[in-house]
């Protein structure tokens, strides 16, 4: 056995599902043989992928993690891709628990010129969000939802995008053991019905909206109807779009 293919085992020992893949991106991460090693060790033993490499990927877009930052998913694109389907260069974008911030960076990939913000209440994200925002020219905020933004904000923002954290609190126990040991529980836990951080996002979206603003929020098929439902109540237009092969759900809800 070659020293390619005792990696892919030593991996697949581990339960690592795709780890052909994963031992490429560890190969190709590597600066030499002790690196890589390293880096092995670190996967063997539970931390995620992106982690160890210090890079995810999302819409094509190579985005920086590290220890302590939710991991984007590759789910998310769907997110980024309606998100960027809704503006045009020189509208303001929002990204709300923005983590690493993935979606604003790839909004402003998607669609060169948008102004990003980026939100979070974790200062190592916000870290994390502002360095990989920087190329683009996006700013990432610490603080709690909206009440991080600047004020003159209010009333221009064409989207708003937010991957909330969705999981029911009875749920976390249920996750992989690199998601619910090395990401943030705040980044996973969405209270008891895994609905508690989308709930706020929704009340408080339109005051920041411009007319024909839209807010997209990253839910389950099941959590849907009841985030449309909130929508409504709120004075929105709800739409659900989804993408069975990266099983993903986004409402996106737009203010006339």
């Amino acid at each position: 056995m070659d020293g390619s293919d005792a990696l892919v085992a030593r991996l697949r020992a581990a339960g690592c599902v795709f780890a052909e893949d994963e031992a490429e991106v560890l190969r190709s991460s590597a600066h030499d043989d002790a690196h890589l090693e390293a880096m092995s060790a670190r996967r063997v033993a539970g931390e995620p992928l992106e982690h160890v490499v210090g890079w995810a990927v999302l819409c094509g877009v190579r985005v920086h993690v590290g220890p302590g930052v939710f991991v984007p998913r590759q789910r998310s694109a769907l997110l980024a891709r309606t998100a960027a389907s809704l503006v045009a260069a020189s509208d303001v974008v929002v990204d709300l628990c923005c983590g690493s911030g993935a979606l604003g960076l790839a909004v402003a990939t998607l669609v060169p010129g948008v102004e990003v913000h980026a939100c979070d209440v974790d200062p190592v994200a916000v870290a994390c969000a502002s360095r990989n925002l920087a190329p683009v020219g996006g700013t990432a905020y610490a603080g709690d939802l909206n009440e991080a933004l600047p004020a003159r904000l209010r009333g221009t923002v064409a989207v708003v995008v937010a991957n909330v954290p969705y999981v029911p609190s009875r749920e976390i126990a249920t996750l992989p053991r690199e998601a619910r040991d090395h990401e943030p529980r705040a980044t996973l836990d969405g209270g008891d019905d895994g609905l508690e951080v989308a709930r706020r996002v929704v009340a408080q979206a339109r005051d920041w909206l411009r007319g024909n603003g839209s807010v997209l929020v990253e839910t389950t098929p099941d959590q849907a109807t009841t985030v449309e439902r909130w929508a409504l109540e709120h004075g929105g237009d709800p739409r659900t779009v989804t993408d069975d092969e990266l099983d993903a759900t986004v409402v996106v809800t737009t203010y006339r």
